[in-house]
């Protein structure tokens, strides 16, 4: 049965050690489009190897990024995926088959985090991301820090697709995302009024732990579960502690 055309977009940037292995498990697409921001690396060469439509933008944001790559596709049907990010097996046959005829607006897949020196246990729990979608009911919304795609219309779950996040192989890695996602999200915060901040920061980063290691069954994972709810409970005791420093200094320079 014939599907919808689908067209992958991913934005790039020195992303050679991963977007060979994304790229093979979605070359059975209509069309790839690589919007690269300058790579110095080999990411064009690969990207042209697995014959996608390459172009190149500076790169403002996250959001507009992604949707001047979206806005680039031949097809409305979208998957968007990062080029740390790979289909799992058995995944293409479920949006195949989603895309036969489609009656939502777009199409959440579950997402797998790479811990470190293991893949994410399909047991434990699974966010939904809306990464399959029709570009003329969805498009990115101007969050900052963490963008995402929000659709105009009816959303379904293919609990029987997902991919892996590959991009922290190791806890290195993991921290220096972390460092920088936190400032990132400091300076976004700093313009709304943040209440209890300092408590937050005492009391939520436990309460966090807790949350992923027994509610989102992480234990599942081993001692990589432990170690990614713990930097998990780092990334929440960091976010509430930098927004009390610049909370702190911006009172210092006003006396």
């Amino acid at each position: 049965m014939m599907r919808e055309p689908l067209s992958v977009v991913l934005i790039t940037y020195n992303n050679a050690d991963t977007l060979d292995a994304c790229l093979r498990e979605v070359d059975w697409a209509d069309e790839i489009v690589v919007l690269d921001s300058g790579s110095s690396d080999d990411t064009v060469a690969i990207a042209r190897r697995h014959g996608a439509r390459v172009a190149t933008h500076p790169f403002d944001d996250y959001g507009p990024q992604k949707q001047r790559a979206i806005d680039m596709a031949a097809h409305d049907w979208i998957l968007n995926l990062d080029a740390d990010e790979i289909l799992s097996p058995g995944t293409r046959a479920v949006i195949e088959r989603a895309l036969e005829h489609p009656a939502h607006a777009g199409f959440r897949l579950p997402r797998r985090e790479r811990m470190f020196w293991t893949v994410q246990h399909r047991l434990s729990h699974r966010n939904g991301h809306l990464r399959l979608f029709d570009r003329r009911r969805a498009r990115m919304n101007d969050v900052e820090v963490h963008a995402a795609v929000t659709a105009d219309g009816p959303v379904k779950t293919l609990w029987r697709a997902d991919f892996v996040n590959d991009g922290d192989t190791d806890i290195a890695t993991r921290v220096e995302k972390i460092n920088r996602y936190t400032t990132g999200m400091v300076a976004h915060k700093l313009r709304k009024r943040q209440r209890f901040a300092r408590l937050r920061m005492v009391a939520y980063p436990p309460l966090f732990f807790l949350r992923q290691y027994l509610v989102k069954r992480y234990f599942l994972n081993g001692w990589a579960g432990f170690v990614a709810s713990a930097c998990g409970a780092f990334y929440v005791f960091l976010k509430y502690a930098k927004l009390h420093e610049a909370h702190v200094r911006a009172i210092r320079r006003r006396g």
